[in-house]
């Protein structure tokens, strides 16, 4: 395939301007090396990893001169820099990902009216912006997140003791509900001596004293392993992944999870339907119903075969419907019709 600089595909960029590593630089390390295999894609900004394909801004000026350009925005400010790119470049096509389905603010609607095209990464996200949208949603590598050969040595390899694991991944916040998971492990703990709680995610300051506050009296027993930039031994450690969040757009721990073969016990929202089969590829229960979380975690940590079972058909579920090529062939048939038009 031609991918010089003035293949008449068009170049594709998505950018990445935020000070920490997110769900959402996941999502675009997920994606982007699939796009690039039949179109041009480069990220631009931070805290991606070193071997994703990058452009720097005197080579992306230049060539918004002369060429078709996708800027492919995931955030407000990103969009606003696409706006500007515009100015400069007659070819700019703005496409805009909203990435979670809380009701969006009046400026991020007006934002998102101005992008050439919307992207929802659910049925619920594109009710909520109310806009014109085209629904995509994630998609993962599935060779990064797959089970482990042995998860009881993956799991001593992560050195926290006891011989299963039962957690949750993302970033600590109130309305991520760990709150709800501290205290509905906090009874079973002592009745299962063989199993550790972990929280693995970046908490701020405030968060970070609350987390502490509410496991006070669990000593070695629940884990605040903090933010990880490799997450994939997590994942192949750890036998329940629990995600209590009361609101997501589309949350990719959900997805590398079933994949790595862990059993997800998850607050029921709405797109999970589509990708949780409640008894057979993981479990729900209705958001803040500590006692209805508390009831699965007791019979799957009483019966660790039943987790164990049960992320084995995640993984299978994940290998035939959830690789990135869905996500990546969507999104490469969007780009070639805003290109053409």
């Amino acid at each position: 395939m031609d991918k010089s600089p003035e293949s008449s595909q068009g170049l594709v960029v998505h950018p990445h301007f935020h000070r920490r590593y997110t769900g959402i630089t996941r999502h675009v390390e997920n994606v982007l090396p699939e796009l690039a295999r039949e179109q041009e894609t480069r990220a631009i900004g931070s805290h991606f990893r070193a071997s994703l394909p990058e452009i720097d801004w005197g080579e992306l000026l230049g060539r918004i001169r002369r060429e078709p350009v996708v800027w492919h925005a995931h955030r407000n400010n990103e969009l606003l820099v696409g706006m500007v790119l515009r100015l400069f470049g007659r070819k700019v096509r703005l496409v805009f990902t909203r990435h979670t389905a809380k009701p969006p603010s009046a400026f991020t609607r007006w934002l998102a009216r101005r992008a050439d095209s919307l992207v929802s990464l659910t049925s619920e996200v594109a009710e909520v912006m109310a806009l014109p949208s085209t629904i995509v949603s994630h998609g993962i590598d599935l060779g990064r997140f797959q089970p482990p050969e042995d998860r009881d040595d993956a799991w001593r390899k992560l050195g926290l003791g006891g011989r299963y694991g039962v957690g949750v991944v993302g970033r600590i916040r109130k309305d991520k509900g760990q709150g709800d998971f501290i205290e509905a492990i906090r009874p079973l703990l002592p009745t299962y001596p063989e199993w550790r709680a972990v929280l693995v995610g970046l908490a701020k300051e405030a968060e970070q004293q609350w987390v502490e506050s509410l496991s006070q009296g669990l000593g070695d027993r629940l884990v605040l392993a903090g933010e990880q930039s490799v997450i994939q031994p997590w994942y192949q450690g750890l036998s329940i992944l629990v995600h209590p969040s009361y609101v997501e757009g589309y949350s990719l721990v959900h997805v590398e999870a079933m994949a790595s073969g862990c059993c997800v016990v998850a607050s029921r929202l709405k797109y999970l339907d589509t990708l949780i089969e409640h008894g057979r590829t993981g479990f729900f229960f209705e958001p803040g119903d500590v006692k209805g979380m508390r009831e699965l975690l007791d019979m799957l940590m009483r019966e660790p075969e039943r987790a164990r079972e049960v992320g084995r058909n995640a993984a299978e579920h994940a290998r035939r419907h959830c690789g990135i090529e869905h996500e990546a062939q969507a999104l490469r048939d969007l780009y070639r019709s805003l290109l053409r038009s």
